[in-house]
């Protein structure tokens, strides 16, 4: 069996996908699509990175789902992909719109407006600079968790990637006050992000509310692809799961340590990660090694 994954915030590079949309005329259609639905000039943002547009979360999104929408297509057409061939997809915070876009779940002008929305709300959730994020490496999300209640931090987990690298949010100096104490107890690196506010908190929620609404108008499509969700890990081909996990995604924890055990457990042969980097790969293979994986970010991973 077969599974997909795509990149979410973090993986954008200046030019990323550019080769296929040089060389495929169904990249550059596919370019042109999401240009036209966002009404963004997305080859100033994405090919020229102007005024660091790329890296400001109201463009961020958006791009990098049009960079894994190029690859994604590309490989259908060249008919290095079958769809048919897929059982699972699943995407890590905005990837997960991704793969509702793939699934064929999701039409490619809903995902692009929603994943346009979602990317101004999340912006502007907060003020800039008073809050952020940080990896933590060498443990896992319980040992992170008994650390935040034993000793009472106001911050919260945002993304469990892997057995070694748990990812918190909170405000900036809630973050900066708990480094120290992360590093006593046996946590061997602290990464400050640079990001601009603390996603997957509960400093999202008036942002999640705001995006669930625009998730109620959206027209899903019923299909035997399942999505495993960021929100709980659940395996799921039905919409109505799909919706309700979706809905509480931006304000609470990606659980992604869970979901790629979930596929192990499934017995899931091949993951092929699709999008801008090779990040899921390398998460991927921290937390299991019984799963082969193929990642397609450039025109010579074709070959």
């Amino acid at each position: 069996m077969t599974a997909v994954v795509f990149p979410g915030q973090g993986s954008q590079i200046k030019e990323m996908s550019k080769d296929f949309y040089d060389n495929f005329q169904i990249a550059k259609k596919t370019f042109e699509e999401i240009e036209d639905f966002v009404k963004l000039d997305l080859k100033k943002i994405i090919f020229e990175n102007q005024d660091n547009m790329l890296n400001r979360t109201k463009y961020t999104q958006i791009s990098i789902f049009t960079s894994s929408m190029l690859i994604f297509n590309t490989l259908i057409d060249e008919q290095k992909l079958d769809l048919n061939s897929i059982k699972y997809m699943l995407g890590h915070s905005l990837g997960e719109y991704t793969a509702l876009a793939c699934s064929r779940k999701l039409n490619l002008e809903q995902v692009s407006l929603i994943l346009k929305k979602r990317g101004e709300l999340m912006d502007n959730a907060v003020e800039p600079n008073i809050s952020g994020m940080a990896a933590l490496i060498g443990n896992d999300s319980e040992y992170i968790n008994k650390i935040i209640k034993d000793y009472k931090l106001n911050v919260e987990i945002a993304n469990d990637n892997s057995p070694l690298q748990v990812v918190i949010s909170g405000s900036i100096n809630n973050i900066l006050a708990s480094e120290k104490i992360f590093l006593k107890n046996n946590i061997k690196k602290f990464v400050k992000l640079n990001v601009s506010a603390a996603f997957h908190s509960s400093l999202m929620n008036d942002a999640q509310e705001q995006l669930s609404k625009e998730i109620d108008k959206l027209n899903f499509i019923e299909n035997n692809i399942e999505i495993i969700s960021n929100f709980n890990a659940e395996i799921s081909s039905d919409n109505s799961n799909i919706i309700l996990a979706l809905k509480k995604q931006m304000a609470n924890k990606v659980m992604w340590t869970k979901s790629i055990r979930k596929l192990d457990e499934k017995g899931v042969g091949r993951i092929i990660e699709i999008g801008p980097g090779k990040v899921l790969s390398s998460l991927i293979k921290r937390i299991t090694n019984n799963i082969e994986i193929q990642s397609y970010s450039s025109v010579s991973d074709l070959k």
